[in-house]
């Protein structure tokens, strides 16, 4: 069953099949998505600049050309299950980390098993808000990528990857969410499901 946390940019999907992930134990985060310039804006406008700070400093974060790459561990939750790399944040309950200090992609992301029929041969009333919902953040979080990318690129300096390089981060994705508020109005008007 899929449930939708509607929250503009910051929107999330749930599925209950995440919890028995038919991928095994550490699911999608097996391969986790880089933290990229948007998802750096992101978590500096929540108020994460100082995390991200104590991540980059304690090698769980890499500075890479497109932001910083989620560190892999090989690791395993329980004696007897083997070892597995996967996302340095990923614990035996899934993600040990809050929403906000996410890659977006991680809150709105979910597979095609989860968007499947139900055991019962019906589809989920919600697969279909849910697909429209991804569909458009993948959209917006992407448009706002690449013009992030044109603005880090352009930076004499570059990625200096200090409190002021985040906090420009921060104001630039500010700035791009206001701009696009109409467009995630959808993802706003209503409940979630």
């Amino acid at each position: 069953m899929i449930r939708l946390e509607l929250s503009g940019e910051h929107t999330r999907l749930h599925s209950t099949l995440c919890a028995q992930c038919p991928q095994g134990p550490a699911g999608c985060c097996v391969s986790p998505p880089e933290l990229d310039w948007t998802d750096i804006g992101r978590i500096v406008s929540l108020d994460g600049r100082g995390w991200l700070l104590e991540q980059i400093a304690a090698g769980n974060l890499l500075p890479v050309s497109r932001g910083l790459e989620l560190r892999r561990v090989r690791k395993r939750e329980e004696r007897t299950a083997p070892r597995q790399s996967k996302c340095v944040y990923h614990g035996a309950r899934g993600c040990t980390v809050p929403a906000e200090r996410r890659a977006a992609t991680c809150n709105y992301f979910l597979c095609e098993d989860a968007f499947a029929e139900r055991a019962d041969g019906q589809t989920d009333p919600a697969s279909a808000e849910g697909r429209r919902a991804h569909a458009l953040l993948r959209d917006v979080y992407g448009r706002w990528d690449r013009e992030l990318a044109e603005a880090v690129a352009s930076r004499p300096e570059g990625p200096t990857w200090d409190a002021a390089f985040l906090d420009w981060l921060g104001a630039e994705f500010e700035r791009l969410s206001r701009a696009s508020r109409d467009e995630l109005g959808e993802l706003t008007a209503r409940g979630s499901g």
